[in-house]
């Protein structure tokens, strides 16, 4: 029977945590251990200045107060798995998707990221849409990709990130393996003033815009189809090598 290793970035009280762990749960032991609060936007970031505190909520689900999503796959594998792999590491389901240059900020996808850095299989599921996400339908798009993933394992150096639309599983088209998109993402600052006068900031975007262009991770999801992007740790723009040779000269 497969252990699955399961986190994600909103926090362990989340709806779509729930509904993956009861939809992987059919295919073996469901281990979760998640973050203690709402950490969208932390990227891959491990907790080295402080200890970690972890809380048992019930049977094989876990929180760690203060610790990032990828904290949470080192303490489930080291403290709660005892060192011991699981066969498995998926993280999400994410209540919003993560397309484009935004996997670099989602805690969701650096969870899996995490596992694949341990040497396990993993990957991250997002819900594309923001309200009445219909969780227990998009974990059926999660079960089938969880179950390829654990026949056929994956490459070396690479984890997925899975984009399910939010419609119900029967009206999916399918699965797309994608490339990611690219967006037209527009932040601005904010200034507030604290009650005594000291400045505050606020970071948020104000437009969303994407580039549509078939084969990529929106594309995909825009049209029905669940999106499949593989991606790698291995970081290097080998394109680039010959073009910045001059630097060595």
């Amino acid at each position: 029977m497969p252990t699955i290793l399961i986190t994600n970035d909103d926090g362990y009280f989340s709806e779509g945590i729930k509904a993956l762990k009861d939809a992987l749960a059919k295919l073996g032991r469901v281990v979760v251990v998640a973050p203690d609060r709402n950490l969208s936007g932390v990227g891959h970031s491990l907790t080295f200045t402080m200890p970690l505190k972890m809380r048992k909520v019930e049977e094989d689900f876990y929180t760690v107060i203060g610790g990032t999503p990828a904290d949470c796959i080192h303490l489930g594998y080291h403290v709660v798995l005892e060192g011991k792999k699981p066969d498995l590491v998926c993280a999400g389901i994410n209540e919003g998707p993560n397309l484009g240059e935004d996997i670099t900020y989602s805690g969701t996808v650096s969870g899996a990221m995490e596992g694949r850095i341990l040497g396990i299989p993993s990957v991250a599921f997002s819900a594309f849409g923001r309200e009445d996400i219909m969780f227990e339908e998009v974990s059926k798009a999660c079960l089938e990709v969880a179950k390829k993933v654990l026949e056929h394992g994956l490459p070396e150096d690479t984890y997925l990130n899975v984009n399910v639309p939010n419609l119900k599983f029967e009206e999916m088209r399918g699965i797309k393996i994608t490339r990611q998109g690219h967006r037209d993402y527009k932040e601005k600052v904010f200034k507030y003033l604290a009650p005594y006068g000291e400045p505050l900031y606020w970071i948020a975007a104000q437009e969303f815009g994407w580039s549509p262009e078939e084969g990529t991770d929106y594309w995909a999801v825009m049209n029905g189809f669940i999106s499949v992007t593989p991606l790698q740790l291995d970081l290097t723009n080998y394109r680039a090598i010959d073009k910045i040779r001059f630097l060595e000269k």
